[in-house]
């Protein structure tokens, strides 16, 4: 029996809580044999018996049954029972008991879980005071016991629980030392079939692209030859699937690598034209079948080759653009490509993939890059896929530096933005660009080599003969001498006796591999080509080899199978200029009728936006590139564009003829419809509202943004042309590149610096939108009060009041807002106003001069939707305090 219970204890196919639960139980039984007699009664041996059997077959139907919890409970229960009655019938204090109290303790500790435990450790803690209580109290409770059988108890109690404790640490000990090892070894387990699958998949990798090299290499060949139309067509289809294949082969190395967390970024040069040909080629005819229009819109200042990893971004934006056609069913797809220059060398290229398909719920969005998650599955129950691929995407973006994005409205379609830095290969525009690959394949045109080197000597070093074959065949029309070496041995007994030029080295070669028959080169005695360029062509790709590569002092990497005009553009890169003799019709391919061209798309990075009540100049909002979302002013004919279909002063009238008027927010779907149009034109939008307080624009542009993740909100703190002073600093900085965290630090901190005060002749337009009460309004107009509004914390408060008629209260109030010149940045001041005559307007420029001379003054008409709240003859100067984040209008004072 004591043998198959250690066999329980130590089997690690059994769970190790039963296992625990089960040692816990078996000690806690022990001490109930030990404890129970100390009451020396029938009684007491009768409860042991009943409860050391309740308590065995407890544990085992809780085993069994797989109910660990429920069964360690009602043990607990048990002995939350037993120990007190075997504290009263020892003799509390003066017996062994109290020790005892810790196995309750601890048995609590080691089987319970969840909110049990905790409850179970009170109860356990109430109990002992409790019983400490009684005992001290109402002794006559307790049974009496005598001097030497307490000492005797005491003793026996504290070793009998200091054996058993010390029984059960080692069992646990042990447990866990027997597990820790099972764990390490599983892991070690684990990390060699991980190394082994890694191995597999590369060397699988190797060997296949090798063949695939050679297939893709020689049909090249066949394909710049004159050949008939059917030949061309197998030629052609012979193309894609080895292209294919090569893409399934990279999909299998993808899983294995995002599985062990070792994806690798091979950064290499590629040819910007030719990338997107290739996708667009691809992407074009799916559409079509589908009844869609694809559209694409490339930038012609992009450099025509720049350095990344080119398998990577065509893997992103296939899989963007695969998806996006998946999840369209009318419409159109648009591929957008654009960038901007950071340094002499370096680019920030946009991707932006455009649909007009289901779109994703706001709710969805924070879910769109989970790996196997499928939003609205209901909805996209038909169409297929694991819903891997946007969280392959998501990763690989990452791994490249770069950021990703989705601006989606549900039904309406969506904008996916990815932006990678690149360095630049070569300078030279992309220009107006065919898609060459739809020209050849469709026109006929002859393929052309790129240069021509017929005095220059080049090395290639491969132990496949093929490859030998295909680099020869690709190069030929360049007219280079070519040699070959099947060996590194062989490629030094070349190079003992000829200069070569350039030399193309394999690296997986037996005997001597190409990085130690590049050391030899350099180190050859005698040797003639120890300063000779060498490039890397092999069939071993990943990143960690490219690294190798260049530490290793190659002069650069090809990665098989190879393009004939990426092999010639790396051989270009390395011959010496006097031997090259460059074919400038290559890169010169007419435009065919059927031929998709890449126009130009330009998208700023950064827009500013605003509404309609920010009351700004339409100078100056022109100047900055600020576009504005419209409030609404309702009326008794109806609802109108602030400001577009309703003046303010034609609200005004209306309203002193006894009409209504209101204004109020952009709905949360006009927001939507506003963002995703300027998302067109821009990467990333900032929207700056009215103070969020004083109106429901905040909340609704806040709403609407959760469906674009390049749209920030940010609450002014202040309204009218306050709020434009906000906004036009934003602008200003937008326009100088400054980043977005940047911009909105800065409006975050500039608010606090925007004095925003205005003075109110009548207050029953206030009292009519609601916010003074009808009492109020009749004491103003009584005592000829007029409230003078600030803006604190972006809520509207009453600052104080003036008394008296409008030239008195004007000048009061101006004298009041101006009162410290020193702490006033003179730059510029706007004086917003609603329903003021000329002289009126202009009495208040005097007034202005006399305690402070600004540089720029714009005299601003409120809009509608402001002016229907103050009423006519309202007005604010509006202006900048100074700080050291002072707003720079240096191109607004131009005006």
């Amino acid at each position: 029996m004591l043998k198959r219970w250690f066999e329980i204890i130590f089997d690690h196919k059994i769970n190790l809580r039963e296992r625990m639960f089960l040692i816990v139980t078996a000690t806690c039984m022990v001490g109930l044999m030990i404890i129970l007699p100390m009451g020396r009664n029938v009684a007491n041996l009768l409860i042991l018996v009943v409860s050391l059997i309740c308590i065995a077959k407890i544990a085992s139907l809780s085993v069994q049954k797989g109910c660990i919890n429920c069964g360690a409970t009602i043990i607990a229960i048990l002995l939350l029972l037993l120990y007190p009655l075997s504290f009263f019938t020892a003799g509390g204090l003066y017996s062994g008991m109290p020790e005892w109290f810790v196995f309750c303790f601890i048995y609590i500790s080691l089987t319970l879980e969840g909110r049990r435990k905790p409850v179970f450790f009170l109860l356990c803690t109430a109990e002992t005071l409790l019983c400490y209580y009684i005992a001290l109290y109402f002794p006559e409770a307790v049974a009496q016991n005598t001097r030497p059988h307490s000492f005797f108890d005491s003793a026996t109690s504290i070793v009998m629980v200091g054996v058993l404790l010390s029984v059960l640490l080692l069992f646990l000990k042990k447990l866990y030392e027997t597990e820790n090892e099972l764990s390490q070894q599983q892991k070690k387990e684990i990390e060699e079939l991980n190394k082994a699958e890694n191995h597999f998949f590369s060397s699988m990798s190797h060997e296949i692209r090798t063949p695939i090299n050679t297939i893709i290499g020689l049909n090249e060949i066949i394909l710049r030859g004159d050949i008939p139309e059917d030949v061309a067509e197998n030629a052609r289809n012979i193309q894609a699937a080895s292209k294919m294949l090569l893409t399934l082969i990279n999909d299998i190395l993808d899983l294995s690598k995002i599985k062990s967390g070792k994806m690798e970024i091979v950064t290499v040069s590629y040819e910007t034209g030719a990338l997107l040909s290739e996708i667009v080629n691809m992407i074009w005819i799916k559409a079509k079948e589908k009844g869609l229009d694809f559209r694409l819109h490339v930038d012609p200042s992009i450099p025509s080759m720049l350095c990344g990893d080119e398998i990577r971004i065509k893997q992103i934006l296939i899989n963007l653009l695969n998806n996006a056609v998946k999840y369209t069913s009318e419409g159109s797809i648009t591929l957008s490509i654009w960038c901007e220059r950071l340094t002499l060398n370096r680019v920030r290229v946009w991707y932006s993939v455009d649909d007009t398909g289901l779109g994703v719920k706001k709710e969805n969005i924070p879910y769109i890059f989970n790996a196997f998650k499928r939003v609205d599955e209901e909805k996209n129950r038909h169409i297929e896929g694991t819903g891997l691929g946007l969280s392959i995407v998501h990763q690989l973006v990452e791994l490249m530096g770069g950021e990703i994005s989705v601006n989606s409205v549900y039904t309406k379609g969506s904008t996916f933005l990815v932006t990678l830095d690149q360095d630049i290969v070569d300078d030279k525009e992309l220009g107006i660009f065919t898609l060459a690959s739809r020209v050849k394949a469709h026109s006929g045109e002859q393929y052309r080599q790129s240069f021509e080197a017929p005095d220059a000597h080049i090395l290639v070093v491969d132990d496949n003969e093929m490859n030998l074959v295909v680099v020869r065949k690709l190069l030929s029309a360049t007219n280079i001498q070519i040699d070959t070496a099947l060996s590194g041995a062989e490629c030094l007994k070349l190079t003992q006796k000829q200069h070569y030029d350039a030399i193309l080295m394999d690296h997986l070669m037996p005997e001597m591999d190409g990085i130690q028959c590049f050391h030899a080169l350099q180190t050859q005695p005698g040797g003639l080509c120890q300063n000779v360029p060498v490039i890397a062509l092999t069939a071993n790709a990943g990143s960690d080899n490219q690294l190798l590569y260049r530490k290793e002092g190659f002069s650069g990497y090809l990665a098989k199978p190879v393009s004939g005009a990426l092999l010639e553009a790396s051989v270009l890169s390395i011959l010496p200029k006097e031997l090259v003799k460059l074919n400038i019709e290559a890169s010169q391919t007419e435009i065919g009728k059927d031929v998709l061209i890449f126009e130009q798309a330009q998208r700023r990075s950064l827009m500013v936006t605003t509404d309609s009540v920010c009351d700004l100049p339409e100078s100056l909002i022109k100047e900055f590139g600020i576009s504005v979302c419209p409030y609404y002013v309702c009326t008794d004919h109806g609802r109108f564009l602030d400001d577009l279909e309703l003046k303010a002063d034609e609200l005004l009238f209306q309203i002193a003829s006894g009409k209504n008027g209101f204004s109020h927010a952009p709905e949360v779907e006009d927001y939507e419809r506003f963002f995703a149009e300027k998302l067109t034109e821009a990467q990333n939008i900032i929207h700056i509202t009215m103070a969020k307080h004083a109106s429901d624009g905040y909340q609704n542009a806040l709403e609407a943004a959760k469906s674009f993740e390049n749209v920030t909100v940010l609450d002014s703190g202040h309204l009218s042309s306050s709020m434009g002073l906000v906004v036009l600093h934003a602008a200003s900085m937008a326009e100088n590149h400054v980043g977005k965290a940047e911009i909105i630090k800065a409006v975050k901190k500039l608010r606090r610096y925007v004095s925003s005060a205005f003075i109110i002749d009548s207050t029953h337009m206030m009292c009519q939108a609601g916010q003074i009460s009808k009492h109020i309004q009749i004491l103003c107009d009584a005592l000829l009060l007029h409230p003078v509004l600030v803006l604190r914390k972006s809520k509207m408060v009453v600052g104080n009041m003036e008394m008296g008629s409008f030239p008195h209260v004007a000048k009061r109030y101006i004298r009041k807002v101006l009162l410290n010149p020193r702490a006033i940045d003179k730059r510029i001041l706007f004086i917003t106003y609603a329903g003021l005559d000329e002289d009126s307007i202009r009495y208040i420029r005097d007034l202005v001069k006399q305690y402070c001379t600004f540089e720029r003054v714009y005299v601003q008409k409120a809009s509608s939707a402001i002016a229907c709240n103050c009423g006519p003859g309202s007005f604010g100067l509006l202006f900048m305090k100074k700080n050291d984040a002072a707003i720079s209008f240096s191109e607004a004072s131009r005006h």
